[in-house]
């Protein structure tokens, strides 16, 4: 028996990362899966998307887990995409009854008057836009299948506290949260539970292969690498990792979307090495 056995789960940013690790995680405690994935690059991006093949395999773990699976290629910024690939979920499977808001880009980085719109609109249209479409096109399916459910918003260590040179991110990822704890207030009495994880640094392609961050990390470089990178980051956290897994942050999904948070609604819940918490 698992914690989830019968629930359905809808994703965003599934194909990889911790978008993965949560279909994953999800189907290992019984849950059936929906996940949706832009499957595309963004001009102001410079680190790669998740691809076809990587959805695929996220598809391929979920069944070995011995779940089914939706999956869609869809932009969250497209809200009638977001729309369709929950109707077909549904159909398909019955219900609704887990949301994890989890897609998200991150900027090279640079001072805030250095910012392009290009940029700007597409960090806030992923991440703050997209969340907000994706709670939007949610809450429907969770309130018409009648049976309560949880919501998880992924916001960020930068939604809790500022970075110099990523305005847009810290934009973002604090409205997340001012959208979750008010959304919060609005279903509590549906039973229908609404949260947020704020995850650190987490050791994914957002983070390792985000290549024109590195200078934020190790200004003293003129080229640096990863491993150069890794001693700044474990500099921030206070139990001395660079990063922690996707897995870290799956561990917490599943607890919030479980029973056994029946009654934690409108929380914010950093999983940072206490980085957060460090004066």
């Amino acid at each position: 028996m698992g914690m989830l056995d019968g629930r359905v789960a809808f994703i965003t940013g599934v194909a990889r990362g911790q978008g993965r690790s949560h279909a994953v995680r999800l189907a290992a405690e019984g849950a059936d899966i929906i996940g949706v994935d832009a499957l595309r690059d963004y001009p102001t991006i410079t680190y790669r998307m998740g691809t076809q093949e990587d959805l695929d395999e996220t598809v391929r773990l979920v069944e070995k887990a011995g779940r089914r699976m939706i999956a869609r290629v869809a932009d969250v910024r497209d809200r009638a995409a977001l729309a369709a690939a929950v109707g077909d979920g549904v159909r398909a499977f019955g219900r609704l009854d887990i949301v994890s808001a989890n897609a998200g880009i991150s900027p090279p980085g640079a001072p805030l008057w250095r910012l392009s719109p290009e940029e700007w609109d597409d960090v806030i249209g992923v991440n703050l836009t997209g969340v907000f479409n994706t709670l939007a096109v949610t809450v429907p399916a969770m309130l018409a299948a009648g049976n309560g459910g949880s919501i998880i918003v992924t916001s960020s260590g930068a939604g809790l506290k500022t970075f110099q040179n990523l305005s847009s991110y810290n934009a973002s990822k604090f409205g997340v949260i001012g959208l979750a704890r008010t959304l919060a207030n609005e279903l509590a009495t549906e039973r229908i539970r609404v949260n947020v994880i704020a995850p650190g640094t987490v050791g994914t392609p957002m983070v390792t292969a985000n290549k024109a961050q590195f200078p934020l990390f190790r200004p003293d470089l003129e080229n640096p690498t990863l491993e150069d990178c890794k001693p700044a980051f474990a500099s921030m956290m206070p139990m001395g990792e660079p990063w922690v897994e996707p897995e870290d942050i799956s561990n917490v999904l599943v607890f919030l979307a479980s029973d056994n948070a029946r009654y934690i609604t409108g929380t914010v819940f950093p999983v940072d090495q206490g980085s957060n918490n460090k004066a």
